[in-house]
């Protein structure tokens, strides 16, 4: 059986972990996570939050007759911005939780 100073310490490290661990959400949440398709036609940035902040499209990717392929421009980049940013916060958040599995922080 644990004594109790070991539970209180135990808690203390714990409040410590999830103090760093929100501050670190909110700073990945703010930075900017940017990604180009189309060789760089179209770019975009989107935040940790998953809100699209930027979005550039090049004159020259603007064809009347090819309007599917902007789209399918714009949705890569999106993606990948997005997949970026998911990536980046997973990568981060497991180097302060040690690797540890913690389901429905993000």
């Amino acid at each position: 059986m644990m004594g109790g100073g070991n539970m209180q310490q135990l808690a203390r490290q714990a409040q410590k972990l999830q103090q760093q661990m929100a501050k670190m959400q909110e700073e990945l949440e703010q930075r900017e996570y940017e990604a180009s398709a189309g060789g760089g036609m179209v770019t975009v940035k989107v935040t940790g939050k998953k809100e699209l902040v930027s979005l550039e499209i090049k004159p020259e990717a603007v064809d009347p007759d090819d309007v599917e392929m902007l789209q399918d421009m714009v949705m890569a980049a999106v993606n990948e911005a997005l997949r970026t940013a998911g990536d980046t916060m997973e990568r981060e958040m497991g180097r302060l939780t040690g690797g540890l599995n913690m389901p429905g922080l993000f």
